[in-house]
């Protein structure tokens, strides 16, 4: 089992040094889920929300959060993110709405936080968005579906 790298030899909190590291092209892909009234589902997707275009705001809210990752995640090194991708899916039976975020960087460390974290955001504003007519709702699954580059080499989550 491997270490964890956030901690010194004496058990404190550490940022990791990441200068002996090449750079490399590096991806990640997270999501996460969102349950809700069914009646809040057919609001968002027929565009009848209060405070306007739902998903189109939260696709907006991912990036941003992509962006701002190491400011939020106290040890997260701040990267130069080269692409963000944001999608949307939803599931009627299950009135659900599924995010997933993919973050790219060619640099020294990966971007697993910041797809995370966009998932995260971007679940959080649609709650934000919808919870005057449905306090009820759920986020879930919020996990890491693929990471490739660096070290590790390519990691996929088994379905």
């Amino acid at each position: 089992m491997s270490e964890f790298t956030h901690f010194d030899e004496r058990g404190r909190a550490v940022m990791v040094d990441v200068a002996g590291k090449d750079d490399t092209r590096r991806v990640a892909v997270a999501m996460g889920r969102i349950g809700m009234l069914p009646d809040t589902l057919a609001r968002i997707l027929d565009g009848q929300a209060a405070k306007g275009d739902v998903l189109g705001i939260a696709r907006i809210a991912a990036i941003q959060a992509t962006k701002r990752t190491a400011e939020l995640i106290p040890l997260c090194h701040p990267i130069a993110l080269t692409k963000v991708g944001v999608e949307f899916s939803h599931d009627a039976s299950e009135s659900s709405v599924t995010c997933t975020v993919t973050a790219e960087t060619v640099g020294k460390t990966g971007v697993e936080m910041e797809a995370l974290t966009g998932v995260s955001v971007a679940l959080l504003t649609i709650y934000d968005m919808c919870k005057a007519v449905d306090r009820g709702m759920v986020m879930s699954d919020i996990r890491l579906l693929e990471k490739q580059g660096g070290r590790s080499g390519h990691w996929r989550l088994n379905p």
